[in-house]
């Protein structure tokens, strides 16, 4: 086991560095987490379900990461663009998101508007542009105006340029962690209904016109929307007001209001509507349903929990052995209402 992993699993959880290195011992060996929480106390100090369930899901989370950062720093390696810098920003990066963000620039991608606007050379006037010192645009364009590489006018040009520019908005770090902490604060979960399906989906009415802030949403609540949406009867989006999202982004890309910053202004608008809204609304949805799925599973857990504990023969005692050869018999005695009278081992 990386020694990293069990230091920073036992600083993150408040437990002692030898009982994770103990419980991720089992876990490897093919070891159950009820087996090594009930038959391997005296190995992990007496951890619970609950502890080892957690060093294992954070371990599978930091060795996920490592593989993937693995991935990318030969993917980056290959292409012959991995510098010092970079990857030791790599190597930094606590989550998959932060690396996914990092690795966008260099992912190979499918052709897209940036790609063609590049293969007919408009990328230089895209860094005219960009760089914002004041230069009309439309002079600028006029050069890579070329009939054999398909830029037939000025305004195609600049149109070319403004993809471009998108997508070095889109491709930029930090400006996608400014808007993912947006859409986690700010994101409203809407659901509208489909047109025509009022009558077939008259179970989701509820949702038929619903508005709620996102990172406040109950969880039965997110899983209607999504069967709903999955059923075809509902439409659902998870968006942050736009202004703000739009104030962000002019405030990080647009320098001035010049001729050559309006056109970055354009490209920041196209970008946010056309490349950001919908990669960070994807993260989003992924990550309000699997919050909603733990806290499904834990009100089943404790709806469970109290039928287990009533009282099983009705209004009767109970006494109950728990035969044990290694460790004692464990006797309970519960009262006509359930509740613990006493235990002891014998």
């Amino acid at each position: 086991m990386n020694r990293e992993y069990h230091l920073k699993i036992a600083e993150e959880l408040n437990i002692d560095p030898h009982q994770v290195e103990s419980a991720v011992r089992l876990l490897d060996d093919g070891a159950t987490v009820p087996f090594i929480a009930r038959y391997r106390k005296e190995a992990t100090g007496n951890m619970d379900e609950v502890a080892i369930t957690n060093v294992r899901d954070r371990l599978n989370q930091l060795r996920e990461l490592d593989k993937r950062r693995a991935t990318v720093l030969h993917s980056i390696q290959e292409q012959g663009k991995l510098t010092e810098e970079l990857k030791e920003r790599i190597l930094a990066a606590e989550t998959l998101a932060v690396l996914e963000d990092i690795y966008l620039p260099y992912r190979p991608k499918r052709r897209t508007r940036a790609t063609a606007a590049k293969e007919k050379g408009l990328e230089p006037l895209a860094e005219i542009i960009f760089a914002q010192e004041g230069i009309d645009p439309e002079a600028e364009a006029v050069a890579f105006v070329n009939a054999e590489k398909k830029v037939n006018s000025t305004e195609e040009a600049l149109a070319g340029a403004r993809d471009i520019i998108a997508e070095w908005v889109n491709e930029d770090a930090d400006t996608r962690a400014q808007l993912r902490s947006l859409f986690f604060k700010k994101g409203i979960l809407s659901s509208r209904v489909i047109r025509g399906k009022e009558q077939e989906g008259d179970k989701y009415k509820d949702y038929f016109q619903w508005e709620e802030l996102a990172c406040s949403a109950p969880s039965h609540r997110i899983l209607a929307v999504r069967r709903g949406e999955k059923e075809s009867f509902l439409m659902v989006r998870i968006l942050p007001p736009e202004e703000d999202a739009l104030a962000i982004l002019e405030g990080g890309f647009v320098k001035s209001s010049s001729a050559d910053s309006r056109q970055v202004q354009l490209a920041v608008h196209d970008s946010y509507k056309r490349l950001l809204s919908l990669s960070l609304e994807t993260e989003i949805r992924l990550e309000l349903k699997k919050r909603a799925d733990k806290e499904s599973i834990e009100v089943f857990a404790n709806n469970l929990r109290e039928l287990l504990m009533a009282p099983p023969l009705g209004q009767k005692s109970i006494l109950a052995i728990d035969p044990g050869l290694r460790t004692g018999c464990k006797v309970v005695c519960l009262d006509r209402q359930g509740k613990l009278v006493a235990n002891d081992t014998i």
